[in-house]
């Protein structure tokens, strides 16, 4: 299990829920960069598939959508997996900075700050996909110590599998990866 209020020693974190849909959705429209290399950009329904998908072999349980904030201002999200695809990796399914704190080192400290932590607990690993046509992300997860390990085909694009080993062994060999490492929609409640 993770405490995500060990994943920030500078910012107080919080899991998000259907109930911040729409400050997710906010921060979301301040990224347009990151929509450049989708069909199309952020909205209310995908911002609901975010908060509430998991990976296979998952649960809810599993999941935290964190948001972190400086006072009242949100500045970052995550979306991190607790034991996929391994009990001993974490997944960061999705992560977006507030514009205003672009540039500033932050997300690499968020970054840095949740690698520690997740070591701490006893994670071996941190995967995550990313877009490989957005020179963006890949080299901000570049930089902050991400290694590719394949690529696979999701929904006609092309995602970059890589992984951040947090303990002294050699980074998960290219066939350890799921050939789909991506969320599925979590089933709807019929009460709702």
């Amino acid at each position: 299990m993770i405490d995500i209020s060990n994943l920030s020693s500078k910012y107080k974190t919080r899991i998000m829920d259907l109930s911040s849909a729409e400050e997710v959705l906010d921060l979301c429209v301040g990224n347009p960069q990151f929509y450049d290399y989708y069909e199309s950009g952020p909205s209310k329904d995908k911002v609901h598939y975010a908060l509430t998908a998991t990976p296979p072999d998952t649960d809810a349980s599993d999941k935290y959508f964190v948001g972190f904030y400086d006072g009242e201002t949100l500045v970052a999200i995550m979306d991190l997996i607790d034991g996929y695809p391994r009990d001993d990796i974490a997944y960061i399914g999705f992560f977006m900075m507030n514009p205003s704190y672009q540039g500033k080192q932050i997300g690499t400290a968020i970054i840095d700050e949740t690698a520690a932590y997740l070591k701490s607990i006893g994670m071996s690993e941190i995967r995550l996909a990313i877009d490989k046509e957005n020179p963006q992300s890949n080299h901000f997860w570049k930089k902050n110590g991400f290694e590719v390990l394949g690529e696979v085909e999701d929904e006609g694009m092309v995602k970059l599998v890589a992984a951040r080993t947090l303990v002294g062994i050699p980074a998960a060999s290219k066939k350890a990866f799921k050939k789909k490492p991506f969320f599925r929609k979590k089933q709807k409640d019929p009460q709702t």
